[in-house]
């Protein structure tokens, strides 16, 4: 397996495929010279340092912020437990899904690493949009591509066990995030308990526990963020 790259994918998420999120470019590459200049021209840049919110959960939502660089969170808490949806990287956009601004922002997005953005004020992309035909599909693209994530999370919760949504997730893991060391995996981007059970619906507790079993079980190894996987096909068979 080569090493993988954080712009292989658009994001991390609960899928049963791998390929959900691999299958979209970014917002802006099928524009035209042309219409990129006009979408770009729109934008306000934006930095943000990790842990600074783009928003919370209840805001008044007036545009988009497409990732330049870095990594943002997308997370639910509306009884105070904090449930992940989407890690998204470069090329993607956050604040849908209502594109041109309208009500209140359903979840919070936070950078969890330094990261540049690029604010598109929803009123002049709407305009944008009737006035160039690939902009508007551009953005139904990235908007259905949304949708078929979340729609995939939604199965996950409510068809698999915590169990499995986890094997699931360190499956994905390692087939996006891996490269091959000798007979090991290397996930190349780190995880702390709370994270993975915040993206699996558990709690840290018992994550800390099945990750403790997974090790007696040489199926991995995690020590401060780093999970390696030593028997991917362990993984793989208890999910059949």
């Amino acid at each position: 397996m080569a090493a993988a790259t954080l712009r292989a994918t658009a994001g991390i998420m609960l899928a049963e495929s791998d390929t959900l999120v691999g299958s979209l470019p970014g917002l802006l590459d099928p524009l035209s010279e042309a219409d990129r200049r006009r979408v770009l021209a729109i934008g306000r840049k934006e930095v943000l340092q990790t842990g600074k919110h783009v928003w919370r959960q209840g805001d008044t939502q007036n545009g988009i912020y497409l990732i330049e660089s870095g990594r943002i969170r997308s997370y639910a808490a509306p009884s105070g437990r904090e449930v992940t949806l989407a890690y998204w990287f470069a090329g993607n956009f956050v604040g849908g899904p209502d594109l041109f601004g309208a009500g209140a922002h359903m979840w919070s997005s936070v950078a969890v690493e330094h990261s540049r953005l690029l604010f598109l004020p929803g009123a002049a992309l709407r305009e944008l949009a009737l006035q160039s035909a690939s902009i508007a599909v551009a953005l139904l693209d990235a908007l259905a591509f949304k949708a078929r994530c979340y729609s995939a999370m939604a199965q996950m919760l409510g068809t698999r066990s915590v169990t499995e949504r986890l094997q699931r997730l360190l499956i994905f893991l390692s087939n996006i995030y891996g490269s091959q060391q000798g007979r090991d995996i290397v996930i190349g981007i780190p995880f702390t308990h709370g994270d993975l059970a915040n993206l699996t619906g558990a709690t840290r507790q018992w994550v800390t526990v099945q990750l403790s079993r997974m090790q007696a079980r040489g199926i991995i190894r995690y020590d401060r963020g780093q999970i390696v996987i030593l028997n991917l096909r362990a993984l793989d068979l208890e999910l059949v």
